[in-house]
Order: structure tokens, then sequence, then C-alpha cells
């Protein structure tokens, strides 16, 4: 699979105008390779964060070349800036959820974990990752799936998806507090930069399926 973080900040007064637009991704349903997509605001409001998933990186290029400009058009005033970073996915996490599109449909938030690592940690770094994080994670209720994606050689998004905010807030009482001194997170990590994002069900898009 292909990963996309987006980070956009939205103008003053543009939020529904962001919306909106945000709510039209649907039309790109039918684009082949889509896995899906989601997203919601950040607590401080004025930021939208979104992930979007597909088959693969042809997959990705293919949306870029056929649909994406026409996609972005109608948001473009309604931000000040955007970053978006791409990569494979290189770990999915198991869940309560068969696919990542179903978890996609069942979620109600999103956790986001942006790592960066120190030199030379990755593969340590994907090791904790499997052995780990992903059975951990996979060990608590409500946790549905989720996925490991190399945004640059020293950057993995680690995205888990939530049936709700009390199933995740369960989960670090329950089961971080174990898991954290195993993981000796320092050890690979330079920066991490977490969010805990309730997700939009009108921004979410997922692929039409053949009858």
């Amino acid at each position: 699979m292909w990963g996309k973080w987006i980070d956009c900040r939205v103008r003053p007064g543009a939020h529904e105008a962001f919306a909106a637009g945000q709510r039209r991704w649907s039309a790109i349903s039918d684009q082949p390779g889509l896995v899906g997509q989601a997203g919601g605001w950040a607590p401080d409001g004025d930021r939208a964060l979104l992930l979007a998933l597909w088959a693969d990186e042809p997959a990705y290029t293919r949306f870029l070349r056929e649909r994406h400009d026409r996609a972005a058009a109608a948001q473009h005033s309604a931000y000040s800036a955007i970053e978006v970073a791409t990569g494979p996915v290189v770990l999915t996490m198991p869940g309560g959820s068969p696919s990542l599109p179903d978890a996609l449909t069942r979620a109600t938030v999103l956790r986001a974990a942006d790592c960066r690592l120190r030199p030379g940690r990755a593969d340590h770094f994907l090791d904790v990752q499997r052995r780990l994080w992903a059975p951990g994670m996979a060990a608590a209720d409500g946790m549905l799936g989720g996925a490991v994606t190399r945004l640059s050689p020293d950057r993995y998004l680690v995205t888990t998806l939530w049936t709700t905010p009390a199933a995740h807030h369960a989960y670090t009482t329950d089961h971080l507090p174990a898991l954290l001194p195993r993981a000796a997170v320092p050890t690979d990590v330079h920066t991490l930069t977490g969010h805990l994002l309730p997700l939009e069900p009108s921004w979410l898009v997922l692929p039409v399926r053949s009858p």
C-alpha cells in the first residue's frame, strides 16, 4: 500500500468552505486503487489532518495524473499552507476489523504518531512496531487496525483507528503503561508529534465496490 499524510492550515473564517470542499472528495470513490481517505480537525481548530491510503504507488500516481487537481481545486482558497508527505506502507497492524476500509468505516477517531527517528534506528524502530506495538494495540478493545508509513528514511507515521475516544483512553490506561518501558522509545525516536483526531464522517471516502 501507499500512504499520504496531509496537514492543511485553514484560513480564519474558511472552515466551512474547506469542509464543503472536503466533502466533494467523495467524487474520487470510483478511482482504481483507492483504499480509503479520512480526516478531521486538529484540536486547535485551525488545522485539518487527513490520511489517504492507496493500493500502491502506481495507483496513487495515476490518481494524481487523472483526478487530483480537479478534486482539490475547490479548496485552494480555504487554506494558507499545506504539507503533504507520502510513502510506502511498511507494516499493517491488525485489529478488530478484517480490513483497513472496514476499519475506516467503523472508526470515530484516528491516533497518529509522526515519528522522526535518530540516525540508523529505522530497523530497530520497525522491529519494535512488529514485535511489541502491533500485538500490544491489537489486544486493546476498540482498536480496529492501523498502518506504519515510511514518509522519508527517518520519518515514519504510525496511524491506528479506534471505535471511540473512550476505547483509546482505556488503551492508554490499561495497556500503554506496560508497553512503554519495553519499547524504549527515546532510543529510536528523536521527536514524536502525536494527534488524537476525531474523524469527520462526511470526509470519509471509500472505494465503490463492483456489484
